[in-house]
């Protein structure tokens, strides 16, 4: 057998997908058929969703898609080519400004995807003698940068300032030490201690940058984010955001002062060298910037529902750690019945994400159950009860968790 094939076959990953396809668990790449919205359509059932990272729930939003198409017709489909060279249009450079202006900095970068954002900013912005240090569950995208960067990485456990100062205490004092993290952390729903780093970066002379990918549109004035929500803006000196979330489309930005975009817009690889965002996709993200300022009932629904949803949670005894966001972890805690769970609930007529080993420890195992503006209470409480009869039929539904949070 070919080496390389045969190395692949073997790899842990490998293995236990064909262990759970074997079992009919397997949840991955199922097709949907209709439009992103609360509801959608696999294999021509209809179900409710429950794993959409769509926050505002704009990706059906008539003037976003409006605005896709009138960029197609007037720009075409693709651009053919880099920022740095032939791939810069008006649209770009209006949405960078309007960027900027919202979060108070000086510029902005707008790239093809969140992850290419992470990946040319963290892997670039320091150099042989500095420092990156990193919070343990900052997302995969942040950790690919530091990989590239030649920079001392320094990992701190998540959400402790404890660690966090120890590391800062490793640096050498006159060196770049840059932290990073999400503001909400992807999976957990957790928001990051960002009082606290901020005062920790002034002591140890650090700099802040901040991903701002699950934040941007939920917290914040207006949707800006967490570093808004504590009212930290100024005092970050990056700030990360997607569109592929609360924004309806796909791509990314860094927001910074006037040299760190100069800088960048120079020596972020993955900035220079890929091909830049569509005019479809740059024009859709603008309008649902605009919906997203203008119309803060969305945001204002968000949040009861995540209130309500939480509650839920916790009162019927689900362990859903330190969540305080629209991002709802349901820990399991047990690969088979992760799957299990995800598969019993799609039966039913709910879509969630399982997150299993090795992507986190086979004993951290958990459904994210995430919510959107334009889910409805009836939605949220067809699925809230589904849920616990699932939960408390494989037996993990614990009422002293609830007790343990308050």
């Amino acid at each position: 057998m070919n080496l390389l094939v045969e190395k692949l076959l073997e790899s842990p990953i490998c293995e236990t997908a064909r262990q759970v396809k074997a079992n009919g668990l397997y949840p991955y790449f199922k097709a949907i058929e209709s439009e992103q919205d609360t509801e959608v359509i696999i294999s021509g059932k209809k179900v409710l969703m429950f794993g959409s990272n769509a926050y505002l729930g704009l990706t059906n939003h008539p003037k976003v898609k409006e605005a896709a198409i009138e960029a197609v017709k007037k720009y075409g489909t693709g651009m053919a080519g880099s920022r740095y060279l032939n791939g810069t249009i008006d649209l770009h450079l209006a949405l960078e400004k309007k960027i900027a202006q919202f979060l108070g900095k000086d510029d902005a970068m707008v790239y093809s995807t969140g992850f290419q954002v992470n990946l040319g900013v963290v892997s670039c912005m320091t150099g042989r003698e500095d420092y990156i240090l990193w919070d343990e569950l900052d997302h995969a995208s942040i950790i690919e940068g530091h990989r590239l960067s030649y920079s001392t990485k320094l990992k701190f456990r998540h959400n402790d300032m404890d660690s966090l100062e120890r590391q800062l205490q490793k640096c050498v004092p006159d060196k770049v030490k840059l932290i990073v993290v999400d503001g909400v952390f992807s999976m957990e729903g957790d928001i990051a201690n960002l009082p606290e780093i901020v005062r920790l970066a002034r002591k140890y002379n650090a700099n802040i940058m901040v991903d701002e990918a699950h934040g941007l549109g939920v917290l914040g004035r207006q949707g800006r984010g967490v570093c808004d929500h504590f009212g930290l803006l100024p005092q970050v000196d990056l700030v990360m955001g997607t569109f592929s979330k609360s924004l309806a489309s796909i791509g990314g930005f860094i927001a910074s002062s006037q040299p760190v975009i100069d800088y960048l817009r120079l020596n972020s690889r993955s900035y220079i060298f890929s091909a830049s965002s569509t005019p479809a996709a740059t024009a859709a993200a603008n309008a649902a910037f605009d919906i997203m300022v203008n119309e803060p009932e969305r945001i204002e629904h968000l949040w009861k529902l995540t209130d309500y949803a939480l509650a839920r949670f916790r009162n019927m005894g689900a362990e859903i750690g330190h969540t305080s966001t629209p991002i709802i972890p349901l820990f399991i805690r047990d690969n088979e019945k992760t799957f299990y769970v995800t598969k019993e609930l799609f039966d039913q007529g709910i879509f969630v994400n399982p997150v299993v080993a090795p992507a986190v420890a086979s004993d951290d195992t958990l459904i994210r159950f995430s919510l959107m503006a334009t889910h409805s209470f009836r939605q949220l409480d067809y699925a809230l009860d589904k849920i616990e009869k699932c939960l408390y039929k494989i037996g993990v539904l614990n009422p002293q968790y609830a007790e343990m949070l308050v």
